[in-house]
């Protein structure tokens, strides 16, 4: 019953992210670049969800997105996807209690995800490549996502330890006694 919950908080969390991305950061953006609370979102999932909730939730919010505002489903799907993933083998590798080793962890994910993204539309949509406008954007779009978090990470790592302990339990040498 508590991951149900759990489930429907994140989807409330989303809903939550998706108002403000579309309505709030309107107003406030800087040089006219929005935050993505998507990418913050998802890493947060898969930093502290079982295994597979964070390429589960970057595939379906990316699919929600897709068909909100691409015309090609799918492109946002995978790149949110590879995030989770990611950010799942990220919470193996570091300590989630270090704000500067979170904030590293979202630059470098926010990058690879903008860099994934903006590359797969070329492809798919033949765009032209302007590097120089695409890499003032990642900048700052990089900066407002560590801003971001770390404003939210107190929040999100109070609540994010109580999901990891509802989904791993403490398994803390379970196997010998």
């Amino acid at each position: 019953m508590k991951k149900v919950l759990i489930n429907i908080i994140f989807i409330f969390i989303f809903f939550i992210a998706y108002f403000l991305q579309c309505n709030f950061f309107n107003w406030f953006t800087i040089a006219g670049v929005m935050p993505n609370l998507f990418v913050i979102l998802i890493i947060w999932i898969g930093l502290f969800g079982n295994k597979f909730m964070g390429v589960t939730y970057g595939i379906i919010i990316g699919f929600f997105l897709d068909y909100l505002f691409r015309s090609k489903v799918g492109i946002t799907a995978i790149t949110l996807g590879i995030v989770g993933l990611v950010a799942k083998i990220f919470d193996k590798n570091f300590s989630k209690d270090s704000r500067i080793t979170i904030m590293l962890i979202v630059a470098s994910l926010t990058a690879f995800y903008e860099i994934a993204l903006y590359f797969a539309n070329y492809i798919v949509f033949s765009t032209q490549i302007e590097i120089v406008n695409f890499a003032k954007i990642l900048v700052i779009e990089v900066i407002y996502n560590i801003i971001l978090t770390v404003i939210l990470y107190p929040l999100m790592q109070k609540f994010g330890y109580y999901v990891e302990n509802e989904y791993k339990g403490n398994k803390i040498l379970t196997r010998y006694f």
